[in-house]
């Protein structure tokens, strides 16, 4: 394709500030939409709160109104009803929350309680002696503060204290008492620091009172006092942190789209810088070139750039940590190999025959175990490299001459074929015998089944089991509970590089008395 190829298809092409402007006024809108939604969503969760509370409201209403009817309040019994305000007609009576925090006024606190010379109306105490036990038992679920108050205000039963006192100055309750139900929000004053929003406790600072009266045709019997805080909005969010996060991603994909859809109009991509982009990530060093081209070739710079950096920190990554695994290994038995030949150029002369063994003997274990790390590591790095290929192998004779070599049981089909040499194979069996040989119990056994096109080996012993947090790091490489027994930490590495490169899989489960790992592989 030539320079002019990509152009001939872009004949139409926006200006540049036309296309920023479009950009920052969808990211502009944005956030101006996430306000507004948080707003109506606020003043949900008031109009929920309130529409609870006034469920509430209605069946202590009807409970109470009940109980005093029990008692012998008939007609005659309360106050005159304000004959301005309507009672509604009909058997439904709906109160529908009407609060909204961005018109209607928040009133300040709640005043305290105030102590009244005037006895409470003994109907009324009665009544609210058989109402208080349910209103303290549903306060525990519902969180709400419920007071109940005859005609003249004072409260005759309450899920709390403030018994026999007067709230007949607090305008909600005045105009229940006059047949009006009420629905309003008062300033909360707490001294506590703001809850997490995990918490059970709410740090809203506003507390939504409903009142609605108890009242008999044109009587009024007295009137209940709901409160609660509502749940605020960081509450709300946390609590539907999983919904908001599948949006963020939406977002998060409008937001990537529009992106996108900027580059490919603003951006002019350079053919020549790609070619030798991709030529870097191959590992190869060459000056960057810039060019001529269309919008296409910047999806491709992108996407060349991205691999190099890809492979330039896999790289990287790797072998600072396989230095660092590598020198670590080798740190033990060196600095022990520098000590033991220090002291005996030291004193050698002085010492006495089975001091010379002992210290002969350290260097040769520290050789062994030079010798199995080098060994281990030429099998590491054989097994990062390996790939699937034409050799297979029958998995039960490898199986077979790895159990009679360890002296442990083998059990399994007459063929199991695996798409792995049988070289590679027998690495990674007997490195998974030696390894519940030297950590298991007295008995390991090997089984092997094949069914459908896949062959799954098990290696079982009845050991002590392991760790869940060892189990986590079994694969590891350099991880091993027995390095002072000699232990390199790399055997299960090299199967799991192994099986992974060949396709397979291998697990591991493990509880005391029994572990077993587990092979997958066609």
């Amino acid at each position: 394709m030539t320079d002019e190829g990509p152009r001939s298809g872009w004949r139409v092409r926006p200006r540049l500030r036309s296309v920023l402007l479009l950009v920052n006024v969808i990211i502009l809108l944005l956030p101006m939409g996430g306000i507004g939604v948080l707003r109506l969503y606020e003043t949900e969760l008031l109009r929920q709160t309130e529409a609870e509370l006034v469920a509430q409201a209605a069946v202590l209403r009807s409970a109470y109104e009940n109980a005093l009817a029990r008692e012998g309040a008939g007609e005659g019994y309360g106050v005159p009803a304000d004959p301005e305000i309507l009672a509604p007609s009909g058997d439904i009576q709906p109160i529908a929350a009407r609060l909204d925090r961005a018109v209607d006024e928040v009133l300040p606190e709640a005043p305290d309680p105030e102590p009244t010379e005037m006895p409470s109306d003994p109907m009324a105490l009665a009544a609210g002696a058989m109402v208080r036990p349910v209103m303290q038992d549903a306060r525990k679920t519902t969180l709400s503060g419920m007071r109940i108050v005859d005609s003249r205000g004072t409260v005759v039963a309450s899920s709390g204290g403030e018994m026999a006192m007067s709230l007949a100055q607090r305008i909600e309750v005045r105009r229940a008492l006059r047949g009006e139900p009420v629905s309003l929000m008062r300033t909360r004053v707490s001294t506590s620091p703001r809850p997490p929003v995990w918490s059970v406790s709410r740090g809203n600072r506003v507390r939504v009172f409903v009142a609605l009266p108890v009242r008999r045709g044109d009587r009024i019997w007295g009137a209940v006092i709901v409160s609660r805080t509502p749940v605020d909005v960081p509450k709300a969010l946390y609590a539907y942190r999983r919904q908001l996060v599948a949006g963020a991603i939406g977002l998060l994909l409008v937001v990537l789209l529009v992106s996108i859809l900027t580059s490919l109009t603003i951006v002019k991509p350079v053919r020549g810088l790609i070619a030798q982009t991709e030529r870097i990530a191959r590992g190869e060093e060459a000056p960057l070139e810039v060019g001529k081209g269309a919008t296409l070739e910047l999806a491709q710079l992108s996407e060349a750039f991205t691999r190099m950096a890809a492979t330039l920190e896999a790289r990287g990554s790797y072998i600072r940590q396989f230095a660092a695994n590598v020198s670590h290994e080798f740190k033990t038995p060196l600095t022990s190999i520098r000590g033991t030949v220090e002291l005996m150029r030291d004193h050698l002369d002085e010492m006495a025959s089975e001091e010379r063994d002992r210290f002969l003997g350290n260097l040769e274990q520290d050789a062994q175990r030079l010798d199995q790390l080098v060994g281990r590591l030429l099998e590491l790095a054989r097994a990062d490299v390996a790939r699937p290929g034409e050799a297979g192998c029958d998995a039960m004779v490898v199986v077979r001459s790895v159990a009679a070599r360890h002296g442990v049981s083998a059990t399994g089909p007459e063929a199991a074929p695996v798409r792995m040499a049988e070289d590679l194979f027998a690495t990674v069996v007997g490195n998974l015998v030696e390894n519940a040989l030297e950590h298991g119990g007295d008995v390991v056994e090997v089984s092997v089944e094949a069914a459908g096109g896949l062959t799954v080996v098990r290696v079982t012993d009845n050991g002590p089991g392991i760790s869940a947090g060892n189990l986590a790091r079994v694969f590891d490489r350099f991880f091993t509970t027995a390095r002072s027994t000699g232990g390199s930490g790399l055997g299960l590495a090299i199967v799991k590089a192994l099986v992974d490169g060949h396709g397979g899989e291998v697990s591991a489960t493990s509880r005391p008395g029994r572990t077993q790992f587990v092979i997958k592989m066609v």
